[in-house]
């Protein structure tokens, strides 16, 4: 019989679902920008453009709503990296994902209300929302104000080094994405993790 555990409050399903959209329309507009055909673009450029600034904005917002909730909601606790054992534990549930899921082993790290994550998901939450995230929004907004860019960096072009770094953790962040998707596909049932964005509630085995 699966047990179902209260995790996620109205304001984390809220702003996970407009994070969600952000994203997306920000990979697809910036996949419009940089790598179609100008003469057959997926998106026509001026709209590809303002779409993915406004979506930058709005994004740039949700995430302040993340940082700010977290730090005085108990959602916080969750994103605390204990660094002791760190490794054995990443390892222990690398074999699982590699492994045991597919023995139908028991999850080694089963979620609890004082535990959402596994220390894989942790460990990749923390670099994603704590590093990359931000990375891509003050890369975004130099590239809206370049005037506050470097003009010369290392003997290069401080604006081609930003917007590579923009482009590149962008890649990053979408590639977590794509990963974060498959992954909530593995829960006590196929729809069972996109069901708790909707409910607040975790279904586990």
């Amino acid at each position: 019989m699966s047990e179902k555990i209260y995790l996620y409050p109205m304001w984390i399903r809220l702003w996970h679902a407009l994070n969600a959209i952000l994203i997306i329309l920000l990979i697809i507009t910036g996949v419009s920008m940089q790598y179609t055909d100008p003469s057959n673009p997926l998106i026509r450029f001026d709209i590809a453009v303002k779409m993915h600034n406004i979506s930058g904005m709005i994004l740039t917002l949700n995430y302040l709503i993340f940082l700010t909730g977290s730090f005085i909601t108990p959602n916080g606790k969750y994103y605390k990296l204990t660094l002791k054992g760190l490794f054995p534990r990443l390892m222990k549930q690398f074999m699982f994902y590699t492994f045991g899921i597919f023995k139908h082993e028991k999850a080694p790290f089963p979620v609890t209300k004082e535990s959402k994550f596994n220390p894989l998901q942790q460990f990749t939450y923390v670099i994603a929302m704590f590093m990359l995230v931000p990375i891509v929004i003050v890369t975004g907004w130099a590239l809206l104000y370049p005037e506050v860019v470097l003009t010369k960096f290392l003997s290069g072009s401080g604006l081609r080094v930003n917007d590579f770094i923009h482009v590149i953790i962008g890649f990053f962040v979408s590639f977590f994405m794509f990963i974060h998707i498959y992954f909530c596909t593995i829960g006590a049932t196929f729809v069972s993790n996109f069901k708790s964005m909707i409910t607040g509630f975790h279904e586990s085995h």
